[in-house]
């Protein structure tokens, strides 16, 4: 049976954290594979923050599904056709930001698995089955358990509610966006505030009394992920496209300009 296995799963399964490369200006397939050379776990496609189309995204999955490195693809809402065709189209996950509300969660897993979990149309044959076309009896198990969900929460609404979205069967993972939690508490840009750290502490509790996974969004300071990740996250952003060749970039520029042409 060709499937493909969802590596980012059985990473988080066999009790490990998972760091994701996140692609918001690359375009170019050739960046999965950066990516995996890295030593990244998963990818963050964003079609949220960017201009991204659907066959962009459908190509930059299908290079990443046989290398080992998860396609998970942040939609920009909370329609259906979003997530529904990021799916069909190769992505393993999907991530559905601004998620304040149980029911909120609810309709994301019920857009996103096929039946009995949810209502998303099937189609055949998909790339995750390696183009295979198999009996649905056989298909839609293993698709629902490949189908990795994150749902964000970002308002301190969501924070309060996150036992409750943390509890909707189908949800994998709960993760936090940092940046835009922030913004809505009054407090933008201090991520590592009292008041970010004691939501942490709540996402972390529900995800754990759940059997879901807490993750990390927005956090890059190198001193702040770590206390994160000590307190329990799980499922982390590694860091973006842009932000690391300009950090590199910086880096290499600052050595080049102490360099002085030979003396003759």
């Amino acid at each position: 049976m060709p499937v493909i296995e969802n590596a980012m799963k059985k990473k988080l399964e066999a009790g490990e954290n998972v760091f994701s490369f996140n692609l918001v200006v690359s375009r170019y397939p050739a960046a999965t594979w950066i990516g995996k050379e890295c030593g990244f776990d998963w990818l963050f496609i964003d079609t949220e923050h960017n201009s991204m189309d659907l066959d962009t995204v459908s190509a930059l999955c299908l290079s990443a599904l046989p290398i080992g490195i998860t396609p998970i693809v942040r939609v920009p809402g909370h329609e259906h056709f979003h997530a529904t065709r990021a799916l069909d189209a190769g992505a393993m996950g999907v991530v559905v930001p601004h998620v304040d509300t149980p029911e909120q969660a609810r309709q994301v897993v019920e857009n996103c698995k096929f039946p009995p979990l949810g209502m998303r149309s099937l189609t055949a044959p998909v790339p995750q089955l390696g183009f295979e076309g198999m009996a649905p009896k056989d298909a839609l198990p293993v698709l629902n358990d490949n189908t990795f969900i994150i749902v964000m929460v970002e308002t301190p609404e969501a924070v309060d509610n996150v036992d409750a979205i943390a509890a909707v069967e189908g949800v994998d993972c709960v993760l936090i966006g940092s940046n835009d939690l922030a913004a809505t508490m009054g407090i933008p840009g201090e991520l590592g505030h009292d008041r970010i750290a004691d939501a942490y502490a709540k996402v972390i509790a529900a995800c754990e009394k759940h059997g879901k996974y807490p993750g990390m969004g927005g956090i890059y300071d190198h001193a702040l992920m770590e206390k994160y990740i000590k307190m329990g996250a799980r499922v982390c952003q590694g860091g973006g496209d842009t932000a690391l060749m300009i950090s590199a970039g910086k880096e290499r520029t600052k050595f080049l300009s102490t360099l002085k042409k030979a003396q003759k």
